[in-house]
């Protein structure tokens, strides 16, 4: 159980730079938004962490 947790935070923290990579800083504030709201079960951040994520992805894909 302890090695699925240590890979799975080590997703994480790699998906987060990505992001940051990709997207700069909005990008993590809107990824930070996301597990918030996920992890508090607080849909107002759930709601503006993924609106913002969608806003910066849209351009790269369409």
């Amino acid at each position: 159980m302890p090695l699925i947790a240590l890979l799975l935070a080590g997703l994480a923290i790699a998906l987060e730079e990505v992001i940051q990579w990709q997207f700069g800083a909005m990008g993590l504030v809107a990824v930070a938004l996301l597990t918030v709201g996920v992890k508090a079960k607080n849909t107002a951040c759930l709601s503006i962490g993924a609106v913002v994520l969608v806003l910066l992805v849209q351009p790269v894909l369409g």
